[in-house]
């Protein structure tokens, strides 16, 4: 047997418009996806296929660009080019929108929940990224405004463990920022992509982070022990470029928890998953091509996201407004 990667389902999702992001709830129980209808949709397994079972459509007035969920399951995040963020309590088998975040001048790319719970970012156009706080009232307050790019930033993602927070941008690079006295702050720039990072994912242990960008290539950045100078930069330097695989823009990229596989979203209609080679140095890491389904969609992939909890079960999504549901399966 040699590794595969088979299509599961298929399902319209945002007819007539864009299906920019899909998320796992963090048991996989339930699939949110948003889209240029400016809705949010809600679906969940029903024997062997996935139906809708709710649509988010008041909370926004223009495209939602990416959804999260909080690392309870209760509460969902969705980030619009309306300048807003709504964060919708989950009501049995309904939702309803709890408060709106405004602040961002512009379109809001991304919003990320940290794995406490207790904080939330978001990225903006406006060349910010923002961090909220939340209390046990679900009050949401704003505690820190980063400006580290120079331009729109596209993505937020979290350490699985740490209050760490790492960004991806317009002006090509990756920030990587913490909390120091009270105030967040960016601790690391990495440089080397030729144009727009668009998408970042910690490995399962948060020790590499993997970044992708419309140069075509992805990248793995490697968090490296601090120097006898200041110990409190953050250090992490690229040991691997992926290159040579893909022939548009990466669109997005996502390091699966439980199998280590990455997967990639690209902008020839393809999907790819990436293994790594066991028998090569930690320092200088080997990916090679496991699948590949080269017209996953008919349009760009926009997004992968692995289930939680099901190894090999890969949800991605397209500008033709489907969701795809697929199997992985890997001999090694």
């Amino acid at each position: 047997m040699k590794d595969t990667l088979e299509l599961v389902h298929r399902l319209s999702a945002h007819p007539d418009s864009r299906c920019w992001y899909v998320a796992w709830s963090p048991k996989g129980s339930l699939l949110a996806s948003c889209g240029g209808d400016r809705a949010v949709r809600i679906w969940g397994r029903e024997g062997d296929h996935w139906e809708c079972k709710c649509v988010l459509s008041d909370g926004h007035q223009r495209t939602v660009r990416k959804v999260a969920w909080s690392p309870c399951g209760n509460y969902l995040a969705s980030a619009s080019f309306d300048a807003t963020t709504c964060i919708w309590k989950k009501k049995n088998d309904d939702f309803e929108c709890l408060t709106v975040l405004e602040g961002h001048e512009n379109e809001v790319k991304c919003v990320a929940w940290a794995p406490s719970g207790n904080l939330l970012a978001t990225c903006s156009r406006d060349k910010s990224v923002w961090i909220w706080e939340v209390d046990e009232e679900d009050e949401y307050e704003c505690v820190s405004v980063v400006n580290s790019h120079t331009q729109d930033v596209k993505h937020v993602v979290w350490h699985p463990t740490q209050e760490l927070l790492a960004s991806a941008s317009y002006d090509n690079k990756v920030c990587i920022y913490k909390e120091e006295d009270d105030d967040w702050e960016c601790r690391a720039t990495l440089e080397g992509h030729e144009s727009t990072v668009w998408s970042l994912s910690f490995d399962p242990e948060g020790q590499r982070l993997a970044s992708c960008s419309d140069d075509r290539t992805v990248k793995i950045w490697k968090e490296s022990p601090p120097g006898d100078g200041d110990a409190t930069a953050e250090a992490w330097k690229c040991v691997c470029t992926l290159s040579g695989f893909h022939s548009r823009t990466v669109y997005d990229v996502a390091w699966d928890r439980l199998t280590g596989a990455l997967a990639t979203a690209c902008g020839d209609d393809g999907i790819r998953i990436f293994k790594e080679d066991s028998t090569a140095d930690p320092e200088q890491p080997v990916f090679y091509l496991s699948a590949h389904v080269p017209k996953a969609h008919s349009q760009d992939v926009n997004c992968v996201a692995w289930h939680p909890q099901e190894a090999g079960l890969l949800a991605t999504c397209s500008d033709n407004g489907e969701i795809a549901i697929w199997n992985y399966q890997s001999e090694a």
